[in-house]
C-alpha cells in the first residue's frame, strides 16, 4: 500500500519477529530506534479498546538529523521518521514508512529536500530488505 505520505509492504512473519527484523534493517542503513509506541497497549489502557498489535517506531539517522537541524532548527517538529508495524492476520504483518520527501516538502529549503531524498532512498532499501 502506498499513500501520499508513506509506503510499505506486507511480510510473512510474527509481529514480534517483524519488530526485530525492521529494527535490524534500519540499523544497516544508519538508523536507530529512538521511540517505540505500543498503540495497542495504549488504547487498551486509556480507552479499554482492543485493536490488533500496532507499534510506531521513531527511527533516526543521527548524522542526517544533525544536518537537518543545522539547516533548519525547527525541523525537529517533523522528526523522527515514523515506521508503523501492524498485525494484518495470524502470520502476516504490514510495515509502512513515513515518506520523508512528502513530510519534508513542507519545508521551503532546498538543502532539506536533498536530505529528504537521501532518507527516502535509505528507507526504500530498508523496505526492500524485509
Amino acid at each position: 500500500m502506498i499513500t501520499e505520505y508513506g509506503f510499505g509492504k506486507t511480510i510473512s512473519t510474527s509481529f514480534e519477529h517483524a519488530i526485530d527484523v525492521v529494527t535490524d534493517a534500519l540499523k544497516k542503513e544508519g538508523f536507530g530506534v529512538l521511540t517505540k509506541i505500543d498503540v495497542q497497549a495504549t488504547l487498551k489502557n486509556k480507552l479499554d479498546q482492543d485493536i490488533a498489535p500496532y507499534h510506531i517506531l521513531g527511527a533516526c539517522n543521527p548524522p542526517l538529523a544533525h544536518q537537518a537541524l543545522s539547516e533548519e532548527p525547527s525541523i525537529g517538529l517533523l522528526l523522527p521518521c515514523n515506521v508503523v508495524i501492524r498485525q494484518q492476520d495470524v502470520d502476516s504483518v504490514y510495515v509502512e514508512f513515513m515518506d520523508p520527501k512528502a513530510v519534508l516538502s513542507l519545508v521551503n529549503n532546498p538543502a532539506i529536500h536533498l536530505l529528504a531524498k537521501d532518507v527516502r532512498e535509505r528507507l526504500d532499501r530498508v523496505c526492500k530488505a524485509l
